[in-house]
């Protein structure tokens, strides 16, 4: 049992608040999932940078220096925002894959959380209320954004275990359910070149998107792929540089519950989750249908 939630505004009026919305949601989700919690946060960013947010256990050590390290190491100005385990790398577009292959050689004790021009992630190990108050998500702006809290059933509880997973630029995921056959799917992603942090099922179901659009699928095909190509019981919601999108399994047993106005389309796993979203009381609210993928984009 795992709590999600999303937003994606319509409105740009709402998006100095986009934070601190999905911070409320979130941590109303706390009992769905006390083990971890993450977010993804997408905003415009700036023309021609490109961002890569990392995590270190030992940020003291690993954050010392390293922007200019990485100036050093790619011959270009690097930006750095410590957010306590995290930081965010603000690099010119053109060098983000320099940048994340020296900081591998530099600093081989960092973990990538997310690569793209406007997404950051942010999780750890903890209670929702607190995971968002260490990196101060309330604070943050943006267009949309997605969340989790952890329940863990088949892996340990570490930070790399934490939803949302990104297997791509600008690309993540976050599921509730389980998923019978990542193993054998993992294997077919690994042979296409697809590479892996963890064993966790969820990570599979990122990196089987990731494929998809890097293969030149829209969001919509590659979502409805999931549903002929995973075997198990999951409710996904994907977020892009673009877009948001939800799948629910042709059985649909886990919980979710969308709700849309002129200003937002909002999801949760409970309605409970969006409560308190401005409007909701006149908001259309409906049940993702099983088998069907609902998205939007930009």
């Amino acid at each position: 049992m795992c709590g999600i939630v999303g937003l994606f505004l319509k409105d740009p009026k709402l998006e100095p608040k986009l934070g601190a919305m999905l911070t409320d949601m979130l941590i109303t989700m706390t009992d769905r999932g006390p083990d971890s919690a993450g977010i993804a946060i997408y905003s415009e960013g700036k023309v021609g940078h490109g961002k890569l947010t990392i995590q270190s256990a030992t940020p003291e050590v690993d954050f010392k220096n390293l922007d200019a390290d990485l100036k050093d190491a790619i011959g270009k100005p690097v930006l750095m925002l410590v957010k306590s385990t995290h930081a965010v790398l603000e690099v010119p577009a053109d060098q983000i894959e320099a940048a994340r292959s020296a900081l591998a050689q530099l600093r081989p004790a960092i973990k990538v959380m997310s690569v793209g021009e406007g997404i950051e992630i942010y999780k750890e190990v903890g209670l929702p209320k607190d995971v968002a108050a260490r990196f101060e998500v309330a604070k943050m702006h943006g267009t949309h954004g997605i969340g989790h809290t952890r329940m863990a059933t088949e892996s340990a509880v570490t930070t790399m275990g934490a939803h949302p997973f990104s297997t791509g630029s600008d690309q993540c995921l976050v599921h509730n359910g389980s998923l019978s056959n990542h193993n054998s799917v993992r294997r077919e992603l690994k042979q296409a070149g697809m590479t892996f942090e963890t064993e966790n099922d969820t990570e599979v179901a990122a990196a089987f998107v990731s494929h998809k659009l890097k293969e030149g699928s829209a969001l919509g095909e590659a979502m409805e792929a999931t549903l002929t190509d995973l075997d198990g019981f999951f409710t996904f919601v994907v977020g892009t540089r673009n877009g948001f999108g939800v799948v629910r399994d042709p059985i649909a047993c886990k919980p979710a519950v969308m709700a849309e106005t002129d200003q937002y389309v909002a999801f949760g796993s409970e309605y409970r989750a969006m409560v308190n979203l401005p409007g909701i009381e006149t908001a259309r609210v409906w049940e993702p249908e099983p088998a069907t993928v609902y998205f939007w984009e930009r």
